[in-house]
């Protein structure tokens, strides 16, 4: 049980995702505390951060979903999370940088364009947790390539 109560709390983001209103925005502002705690470490402590949040927001995922017989139950937000702190990891350390990247994986973890659609397709957790991954690598490489092209600062 204790376990269950764990995974719980990690997937639902210890509460982003039991908002009543748009619970994956709210799970990607969740993403924020963890990304000002460790952008002082450079953009490979957000990557890391990034993929401790994936490996255990899958676990997580994957124990909610099985637990509550939903493929993807709207109240899991990890995988939000991870997504975020991927498309924050290439993001300049301003007020715009942090709005365009969350922002840009928003739109991507909407619109799941190829290939983020058929990463949803695999089972349990992985399915939950891999198309936000791809969503956030593909935010990420838009704002790579704003911040080089000096639109972002």
């Amino acid at each position: 049980m204790k376990r269950e109560r764990v995974a719980h709390a990690i997937a639902v983001w210890f509460g982003c995702g039991l908002s009543p209103v748009a619970p994956g925005t709210v799970g990607s502002l969740g993403a924020l505390p963890i990304y000002f705690a460790v952008r002082s470490g450079g953009a490979m402590a957000i990557a890391a951060a990034a993929l401790a949040t994936t490996i255990v927001g899958t676990w997580a995922a994957d124990v909610v979903a099985s637990r509550s017989r939903v493929k993807d139950p709207q109240i899991v937000v990890v995988d939000e999370v991870a997504g975020t702190l991927i498309a924050l990891s290439a993001a300049p350390r301003s007020i715009a940088g942090v709005v365009v990247a969350v922002a840009l994986f928003r739109v991507f973890d909407i619109v799941k364009p190829f290939p983020a659609r058929r990463a949803e397709r695999l089972p349990g957790g992985w399915g939950i947790v891999l198309d936000d991954v791809v969503a956030g690598l593909q935010a990420l490489a838009i704002v790579a390539a704003l911040r080089a092209l000096g639109v972002i600062a």
